[in-house]
């Protein structure tokens, strides 16, 4: 029977990519003690990989398809086919960044007075290229954590650290110097289960449904009666992918309107709705919009 080997992230990430095969309809169980969770599709079989080493196992054809941050493939600078952007972490949807921080006094002003000092980070290989490409010398040493702490009590010169806002490190008394590059999760595929036809049809089917998964998160459809003489105020209100959606209901004189929002907007939305005579207001949930 073919079988398609995919990787799930563990740790940050985890979590949040259940919940988005969760909603592109595959349901993926495990224990906290399992490295191999079960998966409701007999042509998927699942692994819990750290994102740090998920690439590597995709390029050597351990796993065919994984999801990892774009900086970890670059860190590893693995020969993988990258097939569908994600931006999610944890905690929001915006994209992360590796930043260069020092000291909030360090007299270190740009990347040339570097040249000569210790770096700590667990990114090592790439920021060994980013200044090499530039032509600085640095000493770059890997971290195994608590790496703002370093730079603050003196053991290095600076850090390169990934943020998205930068409140940790600005708690830590730490100022930002560069930005080395902006990160999001990233579903790739070994080269050779690419090209291979059955493997690329369920690859294809998944990274379908998990971008109609992720393209649903933060919104949600709304459906209304509007009198058709109030139709043209409600729909200047509603954002829609394309236009939302009229049809004429059994009375003549009144229309049905449907359409997807912003979740965040919906507070605002909803009584300036009311306000030009919308009636029968329902929110509902998605799980997929493609």
């Amino acid at each position: 029977m073919n079988l398609l080997k995919l990787g799930i992230p563990k740790g940050s990430l985890e979590a949040n990519t259940v919940e988005l095969f969760r909603r592109a309809g595959w349901k993926i169980s495990y224990s906290e003690r399992s490295y191999f969770p079960s998966v409701d599709d007999e042509e998927i079989a699942c692994y819990l990989i750290r994102a740090q080493e998920m690439a590597r196992y995709v390029e050597d054809g351990t796993l065919d398809l994984g999801l990892t941050g774009k900086d970890w493939i670059l860190e590893t600078n693995a020969d993988v086919t990258v097939v569908q952007d994600l931006v999610y972490s944890k905690a929001s949807r915006r994209q992360a960044r590796w930043v260069l921080a020092v000291r909030e006094d360090s007299q270190i002003k740009n990347l040339e007075d570097l040249e000569g000092k210790r770096i700590s980070t667990e990114l090592v290989n790439f920021t060994t290229r980013y200044f090499q490409e530039r032509g600085i010398e640095v000493d770059v040493e890997f971290s195994w954590g608590a790496t703002e702490a370093k730079v603050v009590e003196g053991l290095v010169d600076a850090v390169v650290e990934v943020t998205e806002t930068g409140s940790t490190l600005r708690a830590n008394k730490l100022r930002i110097l560069h930005d080395l590059m902006k990160t999001n999760t990233q579903l790739i595929a070994n080269n050779d289960a690419w090209n291979d036809a059955w493997k690329r049809r369920k690859i294809e089917q998944v990274s379908l449904l998990l971008r109609g998964s992720f393209m649903a998160m933060g919104k949600v459809g709304l459906k209304m009666n509007v009198l058709k003489e109030n139709l043209g105020r409600a729909i200047l209100l509603l954002p829609s992918i394309t236009a939302p959606t009229v049809s004429e209901l059994f009375k003549d004189d009144w229309c049905a309107v449907d359409t997807i929002v912003d979740k965040d907007s919906v507070r605002e939305l909803i009584p300036l709705l009311r306000e030009v005579g919308a009636e029968g207001i329902i929110e509902y949930p998605l799980n997929k919009v493609l």
